[in-house]
């Protein structure tokens, strides 16, 4: 146990080692900037899949604290000034705030119920950030001034983007791990599983839905404060947009739900191929949608659990077989005592 536990830790200690080189390695500014992608709809799926792998509660709403988390950040840097590092921290607080506001109760619903109201939530608050031009200079949006700096989380090139987008995915892969080997993953598996069963064995239902929302919410809105100073425009069409939700959502299911690194490998495999296929049928408006919602469909429909946990089922069926086979004699061994002659 402690070899296979000490080959899985060098394994991802090599990963990271591999993933803090790439910037060294790799000049293109297109591919810098997949990169970042790459890491940013990873951490951002992460965060939503605390909520819907492990506490199985599946919401399409998890743009309101993406959303929520940029706006912060961005009003206060340019109203006071103040360090977008800072406005994580602000950021952090109001979205776990607000989660567990519209999280509370929403989980009276279950089921497609529970999904069609976050997606109300996320629609209305979207209308709201629209119609309330005095704070969020509604459609025309907002235009964040450069000002290259750490403490401003702004540069020149694409280099410190992607390390800080690393840490916030390190961020997320640490805290989704924590909840993976914890009596909080436990409980929340349990519910996801069977919440009346669960709620029979006396585990507080409630309590842990908001655990769950409360880490969803907040880490997500740390990815909007990324996001918002990497691209230096908001506007609540595009911040609070469902679309988003549904391709977060998508990238988890894709890669595994319920799993730690499930979300890393679906946008490993899901935003390149967007980003290459609206490059290549960059004159045919829509086809490169056309083709990605083919291949989530095909995925969906031959490997409805995931990839990853349709990997690791593999291998451990193929690990079984191979430890159920009868060890073959060798001529000349002892047998029951008795010396085997090879010639009989």
């Amino acid at each position: 146990m402690k070899r296979a536990v000490s080959k899985s830790m060098l394994l991802w200690l090599l990963v990271l080692l591999i993933a803090l080189l790439i910037p060294v390695i790799v000049a293109n500014k297109f591919y810098m900037h997949t990169l970042i992608l790459i890491l940013f709809y990873a951490a951002v799926s992460g965060s939503w899949n605390i909520l819907a792998g492990y506490a199985g509660q599946l919401s399409l709403g998890h743009a309101i604290f993406f959303g929520l988390g940029a706006y912060t950040s961005t009003l206060l840097f340019m109203t006071w000034g103040v360090s977008p590092w800072i406005g994580m921290c602000a950021a952090l607080a109001l979205c776990m705030l607000v989660g567990a506001c519209i999280g509370y109760p929403c989980f009276r619903l279950k089921g497609p119920f529970f999904t069609l109201a976050t997606l109300a939530f996320s629609e209305v608050i979207r209308l709201v950030a629209s119609f309330w031009k005095e704070l969020t200079n509604g459609a025309v949006g907002l235009n964040i001034p450069f000002q290259a700096g750490f403490s401003s989380l702004m540069f020149r090139g694409k280099e410190p983007y992607y390390y800080i987008a690393l840490g916030i995915l390190c961020l997320v892969i640490a805290v989704t791990y924590w909840i993976d080997r914890s009596k909080i993953g436990a409980y929340l598996i349990a519910i996801r599983e069977n919440e009346e069963a669960a709620d029979a064995l006396g585990i507080p239902i409630s309590r842990y839905k908001l655990y769950a929302v409360l880490i969803s919410s907040g880490l997500a809105g740390i990815t909007g404060v990324f996001y918002a100073q990497y691209i230096l425009f908001i506007e609540p069409e595009a911040m609070f947009n469902v679309n988003f939700s549904v391709q977060v959502a998508l990238i988890s299911i894709i890669g595994g739900m319920g799993t730690v690194f499930g979300p890393v490998l679906g946008a490993v495999l899901m935003i390149p191929l967007n980003e290459l296929l609206r490059s290549a049928f960059s004159g045919l408006n829509g086809l490169n949608f056309f083709l990605y919602g083919i291949v989530l469909i095909l995925v969906v429909s031959f490997i409805p659990n995931g990839i990853l946990p349709t990997l690791r089922g593999w291998l451990d069926k193929k690990r079984a077989n191979r430890d159920s086979q009868p060890a073959r004699a060798i001529p000349g061994t002892q047998k029951g005592g008795e010396q085997v002659d090879s010639a009989n």
